[in-house]
């Protein structure tokens, strides 16, 4: 991306501190004044005393000097703003973007996060915005000042002697075009680096959220070398970043030393031809300084201007994701539901990878569907695009005669409860992840769920109760308890429309027993999609379909699927 069209993505964040940035800016100005000043200062006392020192009174030393003394102390104060509160504001403009950023993520579908890592993600939302605080504020801040005293110094050069000041500007651009060429590189280092701590991060996700698959397998030094592997390749890619660094680093000083030295000299040429005074002289190499000062400063802050750049760019890039599933813009919230479903010719596939094709169902409110079939029959699948967790190809599914493109995506999710093989229990007390269900809920609805769900024995009996910590990831709890938490957050829920997608399969047998029975209390009275691999689950559904790669290839109860002695017969023969 363009470093014009970057700039322009952070012009939003600014209008909200405008004051901040003003004032910051004005602050910015004051600091300037002394560096300004001070070479007129010595200009004035150095010409006055060569052309009669008599001239050069105490009270005039007195009254410059404390005007000096009062511009410092005027300097610090802004300084001191420009310190905290400045970076404040560039503080505040990284909080507001980590926040969009995060709140866009929500936002986008299971497709995006079925190609995603989280690791990648993580870089983006946390590393790659910390230097914006530093951008945010210094960038306008650098070149405001930088612009002030190039701007000031080339008029106050300019008076002083014309030629010696083209001389030195003459430079100018020749020392822009090389370190703009080195910059390049450095931006490319930077962009490479933030990738590679994406996948570094990436690699340690991954290894620390499967440590037990890790120590089951006693595989801890093939991680140790993955991990190696990385983490060298991070290196790797951050030394060629800072050996740019250097380059640059190098080129500027190279060419500061041969503008400075080649102002020194020509000046003394031109005072003993008499083209300059010798106050003039001194002043013109304090202000070539000053100048020169600027001009290094903002040649390197373009190192700290590129990180942030670096980081805005990643920034966009999730910003730039279009969500593919969003409210239509005539979309209504779902209400009174009674839970009717139909699919109508519905057609789907991951990619190019045909899923269901041309499936037709109706179920009527209140009754109970099961889904069995073979692993990759698009059982799980089915299900998903009911909550429009996935676009449809082709084809529509009604809820009530309603598409569920026309629905608001919150009230359609609002009325699903999912209950799924692989629990995610959220990091904190079981009381919060029951409440998820319903936020806001009293403790009085939150036992009453567990109670319902078969939960409430074992949780009275944990050790702090509804407030025992259940660990990342619910690792604290045992498969049937943490399932049972889940069943009661979807108690909680009290949904219309429930589906259950392998609820009970990782389950032992007593387990199973008492999460069954908690699902047939939770199943009641409500539209139940039932995908199961057991089918001593599923034989009380109101009708059984059979789901395989070719779609729907059976269906009917238990009994009658028997009876036809086909591909249920034979599952459940097994």
């Amino acid at each position: 991306m363009r470093t014009k069209n970057l700039v322009k993505r952070t012009m939003p964040y600014y209008k909200k501190y405008w004051k901040s940035m003003v004032f910051d800016l004005f602050c910015a100005g004051l600091t300037t004044i002394c560096e300004l000043v001070l070479p007129l200062i010595i200009k004035y006392f150095t010409n006055t005393a060569i052309e009669d020192v008599s001239l050069l009174t105490v009270r005039i030393i007195l009254t410059l000097g404390g005007t000096y003394i009062a511009l410092r102390i005027i300097d610090a104060a802004a300084n001191y703003y420009m310190a905290s509160y400045g970076h404040i504001m560039g503080t505040k403009i990284e909080t507001d973007m980590r926040r969009d950023m995060f709140n866009h993520l929500q936002k986008l579908s299971f497709t995006y996060y079925d190609s995603a890592k989280v690791g990648q993600i993580m870089s983006r939302i946390t590393t790659d915005l910390f230097d914006i605080t530093e951008f945010s504020h210094h960038c306008p801040e650098e070149f405001f000042i930088a612009g002030i005293k190039i701007a000031v110094s080339f008029i106050i050069l300019m008076n002083v002697n014309v030629w010696l000041t083209l001389i030195m500007f003459a430079v100018l651009p020749l020392m822009f075009a090389v370190t703009s060429k080195v910059r390049q590189k450095m931006k490319e280092a930077f962009q490479e680096q933030r990738a590679q701590c994406g996948e570094l991060n990436a690699k340690v996700e991954d290894s620390l959220l499967g440590i037990r698959v890790v120590k089951s397998f006693a595989n801890e030094t093939i991680e140790k070398e993955k991990f190696a592997q990385g983490n060298k390749s991070f290196f790797n890619v951050k030394a060629k970043a800072y050996k740019y660094m250097g380059a640059f680093s190098t080129t500027t000083r190279v060419f500061d030393g041969i503008m400075y030295i080649l102002v020194v000299m020509v000046g003394a040429v031109f005072m003993i031809k008499g083209y300059i005074k010798p106050g003039d002289y001194v002043a013109y190499l304090l202000y070539v300084s000053t100048l020169l000062a600027s001009v290094r400063r903002i040649i390197e802050f373009m190192e700290q201007f590129q990180r942030g750049m670096t980081g805005i760019e990643r920034f966009a890039e999730i910003m730039d994701i279009k969500p593919d599933i969003t409210d239509s813009k005539d979309a209504q919230a779902l209400t009174d539901v009674k839970g009717d479903i139909e699919f109508k010719n519905v057609t789907f596939g991951y990619d190019e990878n045909s899923v269901l094709s041309d499936i037709n169902l109706k179920v009527e409110k209140g009754s109970s569907v099961a889904l069995v079939g073979p692993s990759g029959g698009g059982k799980t699948t089915m299900c998903s695009l009911i909550p429009r967790f996935y676009e449809l190809n082709s084809g529509d599914i009604l809820i009530d005669g309603k598409s569920i493109k026309d629905i608001t995506l919150k009230s359609l999710r609002e009325n699903i409860g999912i209950v799924q093989q692989d629990v995610y229990l959220f990091s904190g007390s079981v009381m919060e992840n029951i409440s998820y269900g319903k936020p806001g809920a009293s403790l009085e609805e939150i036992k009453k769920a567990a109670e319902m769900a078969g939960a409430a024995e074992f949780i009275e009996k944990l050790p702090q109760g509804y407030d025992t910590y259940v660990g990342e990831r619910g690792v604290k709890l045992s498969g049937g308890q943490k399932q049972r938490i889940s069943i009661a957050r979807v108690f909680l829920k009290n949904p219309p429309i429930l589906i259950l997608d392998e609820a009970t399969s990782a389950l032992d047998n007593e387990s199973e027993k008492i999460v069954q029975e908690s699902l047939e209390r939770l199943a009641k009275g409500r539209t139940t999609f039932t995908i199961a691999h057991r089918l001593t689950t599923v034989q009380n559904a109101a009708e059984i379909l059979v789901l395989t790669a070719d779609g729907i290839v059976e269906r009917g109860t238990h009994s009658e699927l028997l009876e036809k002695k086909g591909i249920y017969y034979n599952l459940h023969k097994r």
